[in-house]
C-alpha cells in the first residue's frame, strides 16, 4: 500500500513508511529486568529462600513458645474435632520448624487424650511432612541434585528414587532416622509425593501411638497402658541403637 503518492510524468512514487525505533534506555531496562528474573528464579536463589523460610519458622517457634499450651492448657473455646483439627495444623507447622515430634506427640495425648490425640498427631505428621517435601522439591531439588556425588549420597538417592515407598516406610519405622532429614532427602530424590505421604502415614503409626498414649496416661505412670507405651518407645530405640552400633563397627573394620 502506498502511504503517499506524487504523480510526475505519469508515474507514482511512494514515500517510505516511518520506522519505530525503541529508545536505548527501554532496551537496557528490559535487559536488566530479564537478568533479575533469571537470578531470582535460579536454583541457588530458591534454595536460599528455602533456608530463609526454615530459619524464620524456627525463630517463630522460639518467639511464640507453643509449649506453653502444656502449662496453661487448651483454649476452652476449642473442643472435640475443632481442637483436633487446630492441633493437627499447629503440629504440621511446628514439624516444619524442627520442633521434635516426640514432644508434639506427648502434648497431643496430654491435651486431647488417646483417640483424638492420635488422630491429630498423625494428621499433623502427614501435613508437616507434605509441606516439607513440597518446599524441598520446589525450592531445593534443582540446586542440590548436582551435589549428590558422594558414594553414600548416590546410594541413598538411588534407593529413594527406585524404591521410594518401602524405603520411606522403613525410615519412618526406624527410630534413629530424623524426621526432617527424611523429608528433605525424599524431596531431593525422584520419589513421588503420594508414595511419600502414604509411607509416612503408615510408618508413623506405631511410634506416634506410643508417645500419644504415654502423654495421655502421664498422670498415672503405674498404669498398664503407660508402661506398655513406655516399652514401645524404649525397645525400638534400643534396637535402633544396637543396629547403628553394629553397622558402625562394620564400617570401621573395612
Amino acid at each position: 500500500m502506498l502511504d503517499a503518492t506524487t504523480r510526475s510524468g505519469g508515474t507514482a512514487t511512494a514515500s517510505p513508511r516511518a520506522t519505530t525505533v525503541t529508545p536505548a534506555p527501554a532496551v537496557a531496562r528490559a535487559g536488566i529486568s530479564a537478568r533479575a528474573t533469571r537470578i531470582l528464579l535460579s536454583p541457588w536463589s530458591r534454595l536460599s529462600l528455602l533456608v530463609l523460610l526454615l530459619v524464620s519458622a524456627a525463630s517463630a517457634v522460639l518467639l511464640f513458645q507453643p509449649q506453653q499450651l502444656l502449662v496453661h492448657g487448651w483454649p476452652p473455646q476449642l473442643g472435640g474435632a475443632a481442637a483436633a483439627l487446630a492441633y493437627a495444623v499447629a503440629y504440621g507447622l511446628c514439624t516444619v520448624a524442627f520442633v521434635p515430634r516426640p514432644l508434639l506427640n506427648l502434648a497431643a495425648g496430654a491435651l486431647l487424650g488417646s483417640s483424638l490425640g492420635l488422630g491429630a498427631a498423625l494428621a499433623g505428621t502427614v501435613l508437616g511432612a507434605g509441606i516439607a517435601f513440597c518446599l524441598g522439591r520446589v525450592l531445593g531439588q534443582e540446586a542440590l541434585r548436582p551435589l549428590l556425588r558422594g558414594k553414600w549420597l548416590k546410594a541413598a538417592d538411588g534407593q529413594l528414587s527406585r524404591h521410594g515407598f518401602r524405603s520411606m516406610l522403613a525410615a519412618r519405622l526406624f527410630p534413629g532416622v530424623p524426621f526432617a532429614a527424611a523429608n528433605y532427602c525424599a524431596a531431593v530424590s525422584r520419589m513421588s509425593l503420594p508414595a511419600f505421604l502414604l509411607a509416612t502415614a503408615l510408618g508413623s503409626i506405631p511410634n506416634t501411638a506410643a508417645y500419644v498414649v504415654a502423654g495421655a496416661r502421664a498422670s498415672t505412670p503405674t498404669s498398664p497402658a503407660f508402661l506398655i507405651a513406655l516399652a514401645c518407645i524404649a525397645l525400638p530405640g534400643l534396637a535402633g541403637a544396637v543396629v547403628a552400633w553394629r553397622k558402625r563397627n562394620r564400617l570401621r573394620a573395612r
